[in-house]
Parts: C-alpha cells; sequence; structure tokens
C-alpha cells in the first residue's frame, strides 16, 4: 500500500475525475490504509464516489503548513468566504464571476469588497485561481486577467463539488472558539493527550509532518513514548516507507530515500538548499570549536548580530556561486530571505524580544560545501522531508 499511502499524504485529495487508477487502487487498499492513519496518526480517511482523502491536521501546526500562494490573512477570509459561495452549489453546476463578487458583496465580514481598487480584484482572483489548482472549480470559458486589470470581464466556472471537504469537520460547535490553541485541542476532547491513543498519534503525526521532532516543543511524555517505543516504531516505518527513522536525546528525524514520493525535502536542486547546506555546515564547525555551546535540549541560542554576521561570512565566501538573483540581492533583503527558509524548515527560530535566534539539532544533521576542481561528492540518498497541510 506504499504507493497509494504516500500519495493520500503528498496530496490534499485524489479526485476519481482526475486520476480515476490511483482512485480505485486507493479504494482496494482502503482497509489497509484507513487502520494505520486513524490509529497511528489520528487522521481520519473521507471517501466519497468522488473523491478520497486523508485529513491530515497536525499535532503541532508549524508557519510552513499554511497556504504558500496566500500573502496576507485577508486571503484566507476570501477563501472561506468563496467556500461559503460553493456550499450553495451543487457539482457540475456553473457560475460566473460577477456572481461571486456580487456574493462577496453581501457576505464579506467588514463590508462589501471595493472592487475598483487593485488589491482587492487581485485578492480574489488569487483566491479563485488556487481554488482552481485544487480541482475545488474549473474554468470553463473566459480569462480573470481582464477582471485584474480592471476591465469588464466574465469568466465561466464549473463546481466540481469537492469544496465540501476541504474544510476540517469538527464533531463539536466551534463558535466559543477564541484562540487557535482551542482548535489544536479539538481533536482529543475527552481523551488525556498524555496518555495511550493521544501520545501515540502525537507522536506518529509530528515525526510523520515534522522536518524535525524536537524535545524542546513538545512534551516529555512524547519522547519517553520514542525512548520506550522507537525501535518498534523505526522497523514499522521503515518497512512501509523508503526512509530511514533517526531519533536522538531531543530530537527526531523521518529522512527520505530517493524513492519517498511525499511532501517536500531538503536538500532540493537548488540555489536556496546549496545555501541551506552551506550555513548548516558552518554552524557545526561553530559548535566543535566551542563557539556555539549546545544545550541540554540540543538547542542553540545565540544572539541575532551573531547569526546575522555568519549568514554573511557565507555569502562573501560563496556567492561567486549564488544565481545572479541571489548575487545581486542586497545584503538585509537576502539575510531575510534565507532566515525565512530556514525557519520554515525549522532549522532556525527567531526569538525577536530577546533578540535572540534559536538553532535546532536539526541544522546539525545537514551540511554542503561546494566540490574542489575535479572532485565528485557523494549522494548521501536520505533527504529531510516536511510535510505541508494539504
Amino acid at each position: 500500500m506504499t504507493e497509494e499511502f504516500e500519495a493520500l499524504m503528498d496530496r490534499r485529495w485524489i479526485r476519481k475525475s482526475e486520476d480515476r487508477d490511483l482512485y480505485f487502487r486507493i479504494r482496494d487498499q482502503l482497509p489497509e490504509i484507513r487502520k494505520f492513519a486513524t490509529e497511528k496518526m489520528g487522521c481520519q480517511i473521507i471517501e466519497t464516489p468522488s473523491l478520497v482523502k486523508m485529513e491530515k491536521i497536525p499535532a503541532q501546526p508549524e508557519s510552513f503548513m499554511g497556504i504558500r500562494e496566500f500573502t496576507a490573512p485577508e486571503d484566507y477570509a476570501y477563501l472561506c468566504v468563496l467556500l461559503m459561495f460553493l456550499e450553495d452549489r451543487e457539482a457540475g453546476e456553473q457560475f460566473i464571476l460577477s456572481q461571486v463578487t456580487e456574493y462577496f458583496a453581501g457576505n464579506m465580514p467588514g463590508g462589501a469588497p471595493d472592487w475598483t481598487i487593485y488589491t482587492n480584484r487581485r485578492r480574489l482572483i488569487r483566491v479563485l485561481r488556487y481554488a482552481e489548482a485544487q480541482g475545488m472549480l474549473i474554468v470553463t470559458d473566459g480569462n480573470e486577467d481582464s477582471f485584474m486589470e480592471g476591465r469588464e470581464a466574465e469568466v465561466l466556472y464549473e463546481n466540481t463539488g469537492a469544496s465540501r471537504f476541504f474544510m476540517r469537520s469538527f464533531s463539536t460547535d466551534i463558535h466559543e472558539y477564541t484562540s487557535p490553541k482551542d482548535f489544536e485541542g479539538s481533536r482529543w476532547l475527552d481523551v488525556n493527550e498524555d496518555r495511550g491513543i493521544a501520545r501515540r498519534q502525537r507522536v506518529y503525526n509530528r515525526l510523520l509532518f515534522l522536518p524535525g521532532m524536537y524535545k524542546a516543543d513538545g512534551s516529555e511524555e512524547d519522547f519517553e513514548y520514542l525512548k520506550n517505543k522507537g525501535h518498534f516504531m523505526t522497523e514499522e516505518l521503515e518497512k512501509l516507507f523508503d526512509c530511514r527513522i533517526h531519533i536522538h536525546k531531543g530530537s527526531a528525524y523521518f529522512l527520505a530515500g530517493n524513492d519517498c514520493r511525499m511532501g517536500e525535502t531538503l536538500p532540493e536542486g537548488n540555489v536556496m538548499s546549496d545555501m541551506i547546506l552551506l550555513i548548516c555546515a558552518e554552524i557545526r564547525k561553530q559548535v566543535e570549536s566551542g563557539a556555539f555551546p549546545v544545550g541540554a535540549d540540543e538547542m542553540i541560542l545565540v544572539d541575532r548580530t551573531v547569526f546575522e554576521a555568519l549568514l554573511r561570512d557565507v555569502r562573501n565566501r560563496y556567492g561567486s556561486h549564488f544565481t545572479k538573483t541571489y548575487r545581486e540581492m542586497p545584503e538585509g533583503e537576502w539575510i531575510r530571505t534565507v532566515t525565512a527558509e530556514m525557519e520554515l524548515w525549522t532549522l532556525v527560530r527567531e526569538i525577536p524580544e530577546s533578540h535572540m535566534v534559536r538553532i535546532a539539532p536539526a541544522a546539525g544533521k545537514l551540511a554542503g560545501r561546494y566540490p574542489e576542481s575535479g572532485e565528485a561528492l557523494p549522494e548521501t540518498g536520505k533527504k529531510r522531508r516536511r510535510k505541508r497541510g494539504v
């Protein structure tokens, strides 16, 4: 069931109309897949005549799990209103762009959007294109560019019906929720989160969905579970996937092999990966020299200016190998860009209130250098991976 399980992990859903063969292969394997997903990961399987979906609700939310195409919180508000609009329409029903804008005018919290403002038009089209990419609607005629440019335009869409399964289903009333923490805790209502099923699901969930599982970011009990059950987990996961499970004193990792097809991986074949590997190699040198003391939880805390100096040094030494975009990027922007990407991989975390940067032990699992002239570096075949919230 490996290929089918990986497909459910890697994609938001499998729609029969898009991949009929895979849809039926997954349906055939569902009993075994559902058993592992629900018992070990706490992920429910949704099965309908048109799609199959694994609800991948993270035990520990991270910023990289957001929608990468969105640039502001308002984008999410627009998406929610669009989902409301689609909820009222049957699968296969067609509608036009002006119906969408009229619905937004009457249902957008805070009042109707001003469509004469370019930002609002662009935001709506961004959300519509995201919905199309996810398979929630189909453009059957027309082009959205004219609307985005402020000209009169109509676009004909078709509702696929998949949007009804986009949002998570809740078994309780969420109207009283006041913070994200309320949603995080809702999955284990009436269950002791530090014992039995909940702990097992939380550990498997964090290990499979996060680039690195850190003792400092969770409960001591989670790592006690790894200590007691780690050998069994390793054997089970390495048999199911092309991977290696590494468990250390304060961290644990799912390292994907070349044949693993889940999520995004680091390194990838791009310059950003190269830069991150070079930075991680320099961090390791600083640890080995004693310049970066490692805490009992395997974390490193350094002043932000020290961390930025390390990044600056890496750029000065290796910048000639970077692409033109990164070579010509202003230094401050380059530092922000690289730091942001490292945060998305949970390699570092800025702590603004103390002007510090926390470096995670995962930075010690990765390192890279440019080969000398004529030198061929070996391929390790194992990559750290992250699963986005789809």
